[in-house]
């Protein structure tokens, strides 16, 4: 049995510590997407590796996180969640510099991308269940947080290919990299100031046991369980394929600008997404957030149908809406379900699940389109964008989830 801990927390939400934290994620997040997808995309489709290079390099960066951030909640529930985000933000900065090196230096191998992006992931591993399991010990209002967050990550969203994009028309690839690299430090630094007082147990339990009590505890939750299957189908057969189709074709048809433009409307329609959270308080939270995710098949339709940039930065601004919302309403009911000692396990285990099938899609994407068409594939993945929807709505664990405030 696990223990509840007891956790003092300001009545304002934005105290030293969530302030900390958000400054930590909101510059680590800017990196994120100043390099995925749009400096990755580019700059393998530069070193002439097509689109299959870039399906490999984007599965590369995912693979290891889905497969090791089980160990990395095991590692954040013993050792508490700040001290390994740190080492995982300085492990990150260490390996960025180096990848950034490699593409200053010259031409890179893609075994060489695929292998630094790869150690990247496992980095990544070990900071994500941190991250989740710190912001309900800095924040009383869990959904107010999480919203306020994932604006701030919209926004990233937005400046982050912006940003990328000018400074790959002025520069070049490597200086997008090193700037990517450096926010890792950045946030490294705001950790470090963090002042949390997490209990740790005084009592040791192997690893095998740390993994069954997590999986216990997130198999004893149907909606959780029934969410993430869900996603498993989601990740392999509509977002997969579409991070992988639809920033190789819009710039291989539009051209680099055009991708960084059509990206940064998706993360003004995440911040819209994030700020309709911080206001609305669903009493089922997971119904509503599903509802929402059934605006995003405009995305994928617009770049299948072939629609000029206008367009496809509408139908990317309507999936970041969707997006932001379902990611606020789970988030937020995860984290005011599960006890805090343990909800870096359930969370890994939640992630793991949701996130392992996406390098199947983003690694298939490419071949499938060779073989049947990009457009074709795009048209299959709206059509399972809304058997997924549907799917979450049919099962009553999942539609009848109650908030929890």
């Amino acid at each position: 049995m696990h223990t509840v801990e007891k956790i003092q927390l300001p009545e304002q939400l934005w105290s030293r510590n969530f302030t900390l934290l958000f400054a930590a994620r909101t510059v680590s997040v800017l990196g994120d997407h100043m390099l995925i997808p749009t400096t990755i995309t580019v700059a393998v489709l530069q070193a002439g590796y097509g689109v299959i290079g870039v399906g490999y390099a984007l599965a590369a960066h995912t693979a290891p996180f889905a497969l090791f951030v089980i160990f990395g909640g095991v590692l954040v529930d013993r050792f508490t969640p700040v001290r390994v985000m740190i080492v995982a933000d300085l492990a990150r900065l260490v390996l960025h510099v180096a990848l950034a090196a490699s593409f200053a230096l010259g031409k890179p191998s893609l075994w060489l991308i695929v292998t630094l992006l790869a150690l990247g992931g496992i980095g990544t591993a070990a900071f994500q269940p941190g991250y989740v399991s710190v912001i309900p010990r800095t924040a009383r209002d869990v959904q107010k947080a999480n919203a306020a967050i994932r604006v701030a990550e919209s926004l990233m969203t937005v400046a982050g290919p912006a940003l990328a994009g000018l400074l790959l028309a002025f520069s070049s690839v490597a200086v997008v990299l090193f700037i990517d690299a450096a926010t890792f430090g950045i946030s490294a630094a705001c950790l470090l100031a963090l002042r949390l007082k997490i209990h740790r147990s005084t009592q040791r339990s192997s690893l095998r046991r740390d993994l069954v009590q997590g999986w216990r505890e997130f198999s004893s939750r149907t909606w959780l369980w029934g969410v993430i299957v869900i996603f498993m189908l989601y990740q392999a057969t509509v977002n997969g394929p579409f991070v992988v189709l639809g920033q190789s074709l819009i710039t291989l048809e539009h051209g680099e600008s055009a991708l960084g433009f059509i990206m940064s409307m998706f993360g003004l329609g995440s911040v819209l997404g994030g700020l309709v959270a911080v206001r609305l308080r669903p009493l089922h939270p997971l119904r509503a957030g599903a509802i929402a995710m059934a605006g995003t098949v405009f995305g994928i339709l617009a770049v299948a149908l072939r629609l000029s940039p206008p367009m496809l930065a509408l139908g990317y601004a309507l999936w970041g809406v969707g997006a932001a919302f379902w990611l606020v309403m789970f988030h937020s009911s995860v984290q005011t379900k599960i006890a805090p000692d343990i909800l870096g396990r359930v969370h890994a285990y939640d992630v793991a699940g949701s996130v392992i099938m996406r390098p199947v899609g983003q690694i298939a994407a490419g071949p499938a389109a060779l073989w049947v068409g990009a457009v074709p594939v795009l048209f299959f993945s709206s059509g399972m964008l809304v058997v997924t929807v549907l799917l979450l709505l049919a099962v009553p664990a999942i539609r009848n989830l109650r908030r929890t405030e």
